[in-house]
């Protein structure tokens, strides 16, 4: 079986550095918000480019508590994509404000810049760019819209820690940037967690106040909060990671090419596109193909542990049925929730096993036109 992810192999390489940090957190009795999660924050914060970091317990608190601090709520309008994993528009959902999608780039998957300004209303308070798989979106049409009509930016990260759109890293662009550190993300602990990013003082105050119950001042609370600290033992292990993300998503880069290299010659395979001028830090290589389905049962029967990202787009999910949204909305996103497939990507990931799985699609690709016509 070659899997979509194995983290066992990352955790042999840092093993030797994770463990003793670990343990040490374990000896110290100091579990939660100790020196660890601060020390994160500081050098989140360098890397990524801002002044401030604030860690917490997911990405998807990232984004609830960044529209919360920006005074987004019932009422307001936040544009995104429905083609991005369901926290994004669930943080819309938990502050009360409406999700209106807008449709997607073919190529990158990523938000289409161009129809951002025929959706926004006297109502529209924010955008959220998902930077989907590890993709930068096209933030100078994003930015130059947000600015003409006043809007907040609040960037989806979650999946593109390390990407970079014109030498600037995601998450720098807008209000506030928003990541996860999810076990299967680039930079992924070993639990939940996560952190936004940004240089606005105040809204940084506002964020710490959230996620600990509302409160700047301990058994002082000032509004409604949430519980959303990170724990002393993922920032620990975050912190023996963090140096090495560059090193894992070059490596990221250089599978992703060999997988278009190996896919050069077959019509069938449809490879991801980067823009000009970013870096993708491809957390899932996702290619095109036809008959997707019956192709992704024949790879899962052959050992290839390819996935589907993400099959019913949020603008047809139950969860959103009460807005009344209808197929034919987002006829690209639509399109493209039918015909992509994941492969395996991650660091450790050989040149055989790269070799095995383009080959094995190709002749699953071979195998599924005979069974589409039975």
């Amino acid at each position: 079986m070659i899997p979509i992810l194995d983290s066992k192999r990352q955790y042999q390489q840092i093993a030797n550095e994770v463990e003793p940090a670990v343990i040490e957190v374990m000896r110290s009795g100091l579990y939660i918000m100790g020196k660890n999660c601060k020390a994160l924050e500081e050098e989140l914060a360098q890397y990524v480019g801002t002044k401030y970091s604030v860690v917490m317990n997911s990405g998807t608190d990232a984004l609830h508590l960044a529209l919360r601090a920006l005074d987004i709520g019932e009422g307001d309008e936040v544009i995104t994509v429905a083609f991005t994993f369901v926290a994004t528009t669930e943080a819309i959902g938990i502050v009360n404000a409406t999700p209106v999608f807008v449709d997607i780039d073919p190529d990158t998957f990523n938000l289409d810049a161009d129809k951002l300004e025929a959706l926004i209303t006297p109502r529209t308070k924010a955008i959220i760019p998902v930077h989907l798989y590890g993709q930068a979106c096209d933030m100078d049409k994003i930015m130059a819209v947000a600015k003409k009509h006043n809007l907040y930016v609040i960037e989806d990260c979650c999946q593109a820690i390390g990407a970079t759109y014109k030498g600037q890293k995601v998450g720098t662009f807008g209000d506030v940037g928003c990541f996860s550190f999810y076990p299967t993300k680039n930079l992924g602990t070993m639990g939940d967690g996560g952190a936004v990013v940004l240089n606005d003082e105040k809204i940084k105050d506002r964020i710490i106040a959230l996620r600990n119950h509302g409160g700047a001042i301990r058994y002082y609370h000032d509004e409604i909060g949430v519980n959303s600290r990170l724990d002393e033992i993922q920032a620990a292990i975050l912190r023996v990671k963090l140096p090495y993300i560059d090193e894992w998503n070059t490596k990221r880069r250089e599978h992703a090419q060999k997988y278009n290299e190996l896919f050069a010659k077959c019509e069938d395979v449809v490879t991801p596109k980067e823009l000009d001028d970013t870096y993708c830090v491809y957390h899932q290589y996702t290619v095109k193909v036809p008959n997707r389905d019956i192709v992704h049962k024949l790879l899962q029967e052959n050992g290839v542990g390819a996935m589907i990202y993400y099959p019913v787009p949020l603008h047809l999910q139950k969860v959103h049925e009460k807005f009344g949204f209808k197929e034919g909305l987002l006829p690209v996103t639509e399109d493209n929730t039918k015909l992509v497939l994941s492969l395996p990507m991650f660091a450790e990931l050989t040149e055989e096993e790269q070799e095995t799985v383009a080959k094995t699609l190709i002749d699953c690709i071979e195998k599924s036109k005979t069974l589409a016509c039975v």
